[in-house]
């Protein structure tokens, strides 16, 4: 490919497509590999997901039906080294891509036992039992057709159908690696999984991992506007034309009690040496066990509140006294998650220090 283009050069038009079918194919993978298949995040239009099927195939990352397998055993079985089949635990190369460059066990792919609903799927053992005739017909094909059209067959083929495969290849496998060690954990450390944003905007939005491993059906890993998440955005916009539908969300509640968990643990972790230490953990355990009193409350009168149709309490003296404990209780609940941070902040200032 490099030849190529030094000999004989690229024009704009195959690096417009390259580009393209970078993000089409990434996102078959990050849409219908990873968030629909392997997790069950939403449901799709047969359409839909013969679409994501063969872009999936473009990447050259083997069936669906073979990735998901795989992934459900990597969130089972995460940094186990001799079950996760690409544990960040035994390094960068080994997560990132040794573990394609090894005999695999026989027996973790038989009959493809933690994926008998995906064995149900059509679309699914269609692209399984046709893989290698998709891989081909797609990644030739396709761009062999537009660089018919363009007038460079050899090199539309070689800019948007390798180089670009190169890339795509190592942007999914940094998901496995580097997202297994550069960044936060805001969620839980009961794994390597890490958030970080700079990965997020190479990855289609799946740099989240440490939210995406504690909380991984959920179709969303940016759950805030402000992340990026191309992924979550198309699984969105597909839903309004009623392409997807039953796209799962974790409820708010888990995802600030998972917050606050973490926050609590660092602080005693970090504050153990003090001369004080009791006296402050005391002091920070009093104020978060108040603080998640509060939430549980504010939800739950949330969750009462929504789960009534506003027709048939409109005007009734129930929707009024909702309404007043509602508003209360989700000033208390601010009030409250403001001191914590607070409290949160100030003892934690000097550590860092």
């Amino acid at each position: 490919m490099p030849l190529w283009v030094y000999f004989e050069g690229i024009d704009i038009v195959e690096i417009c497509t390259a580009i393209a079918l970078f993000f089409f194919t990434g996102m078959s993978i990050t849409a219908g590999y990873h968030r629909l298949w392997s997790h069950k995040t939403y449901e799709a239009h047969w359409l839909v997901k013969v679409v994501l099927a063969i872009g999936g195939a473009m990447t050259v990352q083997n069936s669906i039906l073979h990735w998901a397998s795989d992934h459900r055993v990597h969130h089972r079985r995460v940094d186990i080294n001799d079950k996760d089949p690409y544990s960040a635990k035994r390094g960068f190369w080994f997560s990132h891509i040794g573990w394609m460059l090894r005999e695999h066990p026989a027996e973790r792919h038989e009959n493809y036992a933690n994926c008998k609903d995906l064995q149900k799927d059509k679309v699914v053992m269609w692209q399984h039992k046709h893989y290698l005739a998709i891989v081909l017909c797609a990644n030739f094909g396709i761009t062999g057709m537009l660089g018919f059209i363009n007038g460079d067959i050899i090199g539309m083929i070689l800019i948007a159908g390798v180089a670009r495969l190169v890339i795509v290849h190592h942007i999914t496998f940094f998901i496995n690696s580097l997202a297994h060690i550069w960044g936060r954990r805001p969620y839980t450390n009961a794994n390597t999984a890490r958030d970080n944003g700079i990965i997020a905007l190479f990855t289609f939005g799946e740099g989240y991992h440490n939210y995406h491993h504690i909380f991984e059906y959920d179709y969303r890993n940016g759950i805030h506007w402000w992340q990026y998440d191309p992924t979550k955005w198309l699984i969105r916009v597909l839903a309004m034309v009623g392409l997807t539908k039953n796209l799962r969300r974790t409820p708010e509640e888990r995802i600030e009690k998972a917050k606050l968990q973490m926050q609590l643990q660092h602080a005693k972790s970090k504050l153990v040496n003090l001369p004080n230490t009791e006296e402050i953990v005391l002091k920070m355990q009093k104020e978060y066990d108040l603080l998640v009193q509060k939430m549980a409350e504010y939800y739950a009168v949330r969750k009462k509140l929504l789960s009534h149709k506003t027709g048939e309490l409109k005007a009734s003296y129930e929707k009024f006294e909702l309404d007043f404990a509602y508003k209360e209780l989700k000033q208390s609940f601010i009030l409250q998650k403001q001191k914590w941070q607070q409290v949160y902040a100030f003892y934690m200032a000097p550590v860092s220090s």
